[in-house]
């Protein structure tokens, strides 16, 4: 892989985590380079990261082995349009992190014939911890979804899905995920302001008890119920605490919220296309 040029195809916060976990990997910066309209965006990766910067979007793409889609999705027809020509020249293997963009949809804006792959990164990749889950389309050859995971993998944990219409519960799952825990930890961090608890108290409290909690479920061999009865007490703190969720409904309430968002994500990809 580390005679392959990737190019990047915007240079915002994800690209910058891709771009960050591919040098701390000793990947050679100059063997990447991206392009963005903001010049002063692609002049600091350039100076913080040694990567190469392209003239615009095209000239990125003619010097492609490996080209990452890291636009927001509602710009993704233009971009795509605008250098579908190139890539059907070039070929190179296209990787898109736009969420909630149909394959379908990006190999009509490309041209076709494409070998595409789908990503679904959520934002703790920025800290190089993230979890992306990856979909291959008709055509990609395994050397390819080696590259892909070789890329992906460099910000956090990667899983592949056969089916593309998972992709809509993995972001209900995990891309938007992350945004369920910081809502749980500002209750508790609220909660314990209520109770009496310094701020600085309470929310150091929260946050390594969130950190300590998945901590434990990662390197456990054993599964969060499991984990989870072991620190419960016959008539203690805890099991009341877990007996108020339970009786008010807590995992319903997580059941119809992530359909909820899945839904959407269905609803957002159909109007992405139609755009």
């Amino acid at each position: 892989m580390t005679s392959k040029t990737i190019a990047f195809i915007g240079g915002g916060n994800m690209a910058a985590s891709l771009v960050s976990g591919l040098v701390s990997d000793d990947y050679d910066p100059r063997r990447i380079i991206a392009s963005d309209p903001d010049r002063e965006k692609l002049a600091g990766l350039a100076a913080r990261f040694g990567i190469r910067s392209a003239a615009d979007n095209r000239d990125a793409v003619g010097q492609a082995d490996i080209l990452v889609l890291a636009v927001k999705p509602q710009v993704l027809k233009r971009v795509a349009m605008n250098i579908g020509p190139d890539v059907q020249a070039r070929r190179p293997l296209v990787i898109s992190i736009a969420a909630g963009v149909r394959e379908k949809d990006i190999q009509s804006w490309l041209g076709n014939d494409v070998a595409l792959i789908r990503t679904m990164p959520n934002t703790p990749a920025m800290l190089q911890a993230g979890a992306t889950v990856l979909h291959a389309g008709p055509g990609v050859t395994d050397e390819q979804k080696n590259l892909a995971e070789s890329i992906l993998r460099a910000v956090g944990l990667t899983l592949w899905v056969r089916d593309e219409e998972k992709m809509d519960a993995v972001t209900a799952l995990s891309g938007s995920g992350p945004a369920y825990f910081f809502l749980v930890m500002e209750a508790m961090e609220q909660v314990g302001l209520d109770m009496g608890l310094s701020a600085e108290t309470a929310r150091l409290l929260t946050l390594q008890t969130a950190l300590g909690a998945a901590r434990m479920a990662m390197e456990s061999s054993d599964g969060p119920a499991t984990l989870r009865e072991r620190v419960t007490s016959p008539g203690g703190t805890t099991e009341k605490a877990l007996a108020v969720f339970e009786s008010e409904g807590i995992r319903e309430l997580f059941h119809k919220a992530l359909i909820g968002a899945r839904d959407r994500s269905v609803e957002l990809s159909r109007r992405l296309g139609e755009q």
